[in-house]
């Protein structure tokens, strides 16, 4: 068999020739040569000393495994999923898919279905379930959530820390403002509309976007999703709104894999057919984009996945590529009260994605603001990590070189483009947090 025939089979169908026992031939994964970079760009190993950081949870375990030791060190749920030591490896180990399989593993196999943290993890990976319910009262919601004995409730009984306030949930979700406002047909017109103003064809199949929101911008967030579609409709873009399901990070990071196998299932079939139909998939969330392009492809193989991934987008990199974006901004300005000096954070998922000076170099050359990067460090929160009882003090820990730098800037805003980042940011300073397409919204649309 030559090489080329061996890598097209599935992994699962491969046994070592003395042991019978699957092997697993994922390109990369006996490429560590241990020399511990990925240990030292860990920011759980810099705070926590316990953990033993992702050269073991990846290589280690896994040659452990192959050697007749089955069990998964609990240790691999500590790990936040932030994905720094896929960036920081040179040997290109697929650490955070190792990281993923073995997390989904243990809580398969070692994790009981009854206990707190399987239960907790669960509910919080699941967000997107319950979200739609809370949001059909939002203010009564919202209040339930903030009183102290909820808070204490969550901690002791469920174990999510009492430290943090809940986000708020919208009164009008994006989808339901996407749909009062005319859905698709209405985007179609204002980006033709848009386009006969630009003084191009107003037909133009080319200029088509299907928008994933995730959940976070569709409950809580919405002024980030409604700038978004009028940025791309301003322009010419027509955007369409699929239906869709939570990206899967949160549940990739809490080992539920059958929830997130579902849920990428669902979101590769329906984007999938739009872009066959010529549709690009945007995203507004790092995160989002970085599991549509990274993460289903290294974990599934469903019609139409890699397809999919090879036409996923960040929104502002989509601009930044097919439209003159630099130029529209050096023309335009925003309210200098309302932006003025903005402490941007790059997302960990921004920066795996070669994304992290993006914002910083577009938003420079805008009169009105002044964005300042507060530097390479992780913020800390990672998702629904930073939500677990026991895991706040680490989270808190890691954030506080992010905290320092951002109270060095004078104003009190806060940027980024992911939305649990920004949590942890106006946890630790008290900052109102912007999105950078409210920016380009301000700057170019309103």
């Amino acid at each position: 068999m030559s090489e080329k025939e061996a890598e097209s089979r599935n992994p699962s169908e491969l046994q070592d020739v003395f042991s019978g026992e699957p092997m697993d031939l994922r390109p990369g994964s006996d490429d560590c040569y241990k020399c511990s970079t990925c240990d030292t760009e860990c920011p759980v190993a810099e705070v926590d000393d316990d953990f033993p950081g992702p050269k073991f949870q990846g290589p280690e375990q896994w040659r452990l495994k192959r050697k007749g030791d089955h069990d998964i060190d609990d240790s691999v749920m500590s790990c936040s999923n932030c994905m720094r030591c896929d960036n920081a490896c040179p040997s290109e180990v697929p650490l955070s898919q190792m990281h993923n399989t073995a997390r989904g593993k243990y809580v398969d196999e070692q994790m009981s279905k009854l206990s707190r943290e399987y239960i907790r993890n669960r509910i919080l990976s699941n967000y997107g379930r319950l979200a739609p319910l809370a949001s059909k009262f939002p203010r009564l919601t919202n209040f339930v959530m903030g009183l102290s004995v909820t808070k204490f409730v969550n901690e002791k009984v469920m174990g999510i820390t009492s430290q943090r306030e809940f986000p708020d949930f919208a009164t009008e979700t994006f989808t339901d403002w996407w749909e009062k406002r005319g859905g698709k047909a209405t985007s179609k017109e204002r980006a033709q509309e848009a386009r006969t103003k630009r003084g191009d064809a107003a037909e133009n199949d080319d200029k088509r976007v299907a928008y994933f929101h995730g959940d976070y911008s569709n409950y809580n967030t919405p002024e980030v999703a409604k700038a978004m579609v009028r940025v791309f409709e301003q322009f010419g873009y027509e955007v369409a709104v699929p239906d869709q399901r939570c990206s899967g990070t949160p549940m990739f990071a809490n080992g539920m894999m059958d929830d997130a196998r579902r849920a990428a299932k669902f979101n590769i079939e329906t984007f999938a057919a739009l872009v066959e139909q010529g549709y690009d998939v945007i995203c507004s969330c790092t995160s989002c984009s970085m599991a549509l392009r990274q993460e289903y492809p290294e974990l599934y193989s469903f019609d139409g996945t890699a397809k999919v991934a090879a036409n996923t987008f960040e929104a502002l990199e989509y601009l930044r590529v097919h439209e003159d974006l630099e130029g529209e901004l050096a023309d335009s300005s925003v309210p200098e009260s309302e932006f003025g000096e903005l402490a941007y954070h790059a997302p960990c998922h921004a920066k795996n994605q070669g994304l992290d000076g993006q914002a910083v170099e577009l938003l420079s050359a805008l009169d009105g603001t002044d964005p300042v990067d507060v530097g390479d460090s992780c913020s800390g929160i990672s998702g629904t990590y930073g939500w677990k009882s026991e895991k706040y003090d680490t989270s808190m820990k890691i954030g506080d070189e992010m905290f320092e730098h951002m109270e060095d800037v004078e104003s009190e805003t806060g940027m980024t483009e992911c939305p649990t980042c920004a949590m942890q940011m106006n946890h630790g300073t008290g900052y109102d947090i912007r999105h950078p397409l409210e920016v380009l919204d301000s700057a170019l649309v309103n």
